[in-house]
């Protein structure tokens, strides 16, 4: 996927709608196939599948503007990198929960949303550049409440996701500092 323009965002959100549609049809059974299963080995596959499933239509949906808000600051300030923070932020934050997350079957693009926002955050510490740093404020004044997430406490939901989602996205920041 291609996220040099909003044309990847646009095709990853369709994605998402589409595989949601599929699962909806089926009873929610590709989240079984291809959710990801912490420790089992037929559960790996779901690092990579489990930002593009989700549980019923309300979590779908509720995951759908924080991608497109946070997506497209991403492409507007960090161009050049965006796609391979994503890739590092679904790959490191789902091996994360694949080796500590709670038995069950974990779906949703929340590790990919709190993957985003600690990019945003903590690229603008570490580039300290204005335009990076405006962002990072912009996020965290706009999206700090979501800071909570990372602690267990709502049952159904995968805080696992939420905390090595946040983690991944500040190692992808400091990883990839000064490429974009």
């Amino acid at each position: 996927m291609d996220f040099k323009n909003f044309g990847g965002l646009a095709a990853l959100l369709a994605v998402i709608w589409g595989v949601e549609a599929v699962n909806l049809l089926t009873g929610y059974a590709l989240n079984g196939w291809l959710g990801l299963r912490p420790r089992s080995l037929g559960g790996l596959d779901g690092i990579v599948f489990m930002p593009l499933l989700h549980g019923s239509l309300t979590h779908a949906a509720a995951n759908t503007a924080p991608l497109a808000v946070l997506g497209a600051l991403l492409i507007l300030t960090a161009r050049s990198v965006a796609l391979m923070a994503s890739l590092l932020i679904v790959l490191l934050g789902g091996l994360g929960v694949w080796v500590f997350g709670t038995a069950a079957i974990h779906v949703g693009a929340s590790g990919l949303i709190f993957g985003w926002f600690g990019f945003l955050v903590a690229r603008g510490l570490v580039e300290r550049r204005l335009v990076p740093l405006l962002v990072a404020v912009g996020v965290a004044v706009i999206y700090g409440t979501m800071a909570w997430g990372v602690l267990p406490g709502q049952p159904g939901v995968s805080w696992e996701s939420h905390f090595f989602g946040a983690l991944a996205g500040i190692v992808a920041a400091r990883a990839l500092r000064g490429t974009g």
